[in-house]
């Protein structure tokens, strides 16, 4: 008998638009249902980026991101609803990517369950994945310097590293799956392809029409240059590993400073150092070779895993910053933290606020 439902399990990589994709995903869920497409959510309650990102750390065993427990049972949930669907039903969180054997036996097992399966992964060259990783962990609260985190990843061990490794991440994954059923979907080189041309490989890897989702995503993942990007880790460092990992972090540093503020500043591009290029040149080869010979359906153009080489004189030490530099940004920063500081209303008035949101959306659901 064939199966009723197809489910597409989006392990990432991050850095590979997954925030773009999952937002256009959820913003066109109705629409897309409408065409027997499923992105599976608690809404309104928890939204459905946060409902596979507790899912996928339920899955995992961690807890982090939120209040203690806040993920537990979450993918349990997320798996009662799949099951219930019917047609085309895709999953999706970047910190699936590097999960261990056991966790990904387990997801196959149960997401799965006698349905078509399939596994999309997204690719990305290292000279601009590596950077990305690097300031995406700055945002997150890390304090390592450049050269600490990419000494770390030449030896395999950050988390995001092992995110990318295609080999180590789709051995895992793909066992057990036909190779027709593991998607690679190469990220474009910058200039090459036109606006949407991610959001259409997406779909293809997941047989959709990309007309299916008409509104386009509004969320961004801004990057941060040198100056701005050692601002914030000078910050990390002053601050507590406790307050580093409070959710007002997020709101405040991540959120405001980060990828609001900071991030429309002119300053320096941060980039693959050139002295890396040989390696980084060497792991793709190492990707492309291991795609080749697995089978798996690309969607993309493999040339787009080959890092363009880093010119001398465009590269800026981020660990070297001028103390000018940084301090233009940090004036900037102090400015919009003042201004927020001045805005914000009494906490006591906050949780008012915050309370009666609540019992709305419980009435409501």
């Amino acid at each position: 008998m064939t199966s009723q439902r197809r489910v597409y399990l989006h392990i990432g990589a991050p850095k590979t638009g997954t925030t773009y994709v999952q937002d256009r995903l959820s913003r066109n869920a109705k629409t897309l249902a409408q065409h027997g497409v499923h992105f599976p959510s608690r809404a309104p309650l928890v939204s459905p980026g946060m409902f596979h990102f507790r899912a996928a750390l339920d899955l995992l065993g961690q807890d982090w991101g939120g209040e203690q427990g806040h993920a537990e049972g979450s993918w349990d949930a997320l798996v009662r609803r799949v099951r219930r669907s019917r047609g085309t039903v895709i999953v999706s969180h970047e910190i699936l990517a590097p999960a261990p054997a056991q966790a990904v036996a387990r997801a196959k097992a149960e997401l799965g369950a006698g349905d078509d399966l399939h596994v999309v992964y997204g690719v990305r060259d290292l000279a601009r994945q590596l950077p990305a990783a690097w300031q995406e962990s700055i945002k997150q609260g890390r304090k390592w310097t450049y050269r600490n985190f990419l000494r770390k990843t030449r030896s395999g061990k950050p988390w995001f590293y092992r995110a990318f490794d295609v080999p180590a991440v789709l051995s895992t994954w793909s066992a057990g799956l036909p190779p027709e059923n593991v998607h690679v979907v190469t990220v474009p080189q910058s200039g090459t392809a036109g606006p949407h041309e991610l959001w259409h490989r997406f779909c293809r890897a997941v047989d959709i029409d990309p007309a299916w989702a008409p509104e386009e995503s509004r969320r961004t993942n801004p990057s941060l240059g040198v100056a701005e990007a050692a601002l914030i880790r000078r910050l990390n460092k002053r601050l507590g590993r406790r307050v580093r990992r409070d959710a007002t972090y997020d709101d405040l540093v991540r959120g405001l400073l980060a990828e609001q503020e900071l991030a429309g500043r002119e300053s320096a591009k941060l980039l693959l150092p050139p002295g890396m290029h040989d390696w980084a040149e060497a792991e793709s080869a190492r990707w492309v070779e291991w795609i080749e010979q697995s089978g798996v359906d690309v969607i993309g153009d493999l040339e787009d895993l080959r890092p363009l080489p880093t010119r001398r004189r465009d590269y800026v030490n981020p660990d070297k910053v001028t103390s000018k530099a940084q301090l233009a940004a940090a004036l900037d920063a102090l400015t919009v933290m003042t201004q927020e500081a001045a805005r914000r209303d009494d906490p006591e008035q906050q949780l008012a606020q915050r309370l009666r949101t609540g019992v709305r959306r419980l009435r409501e659901s």
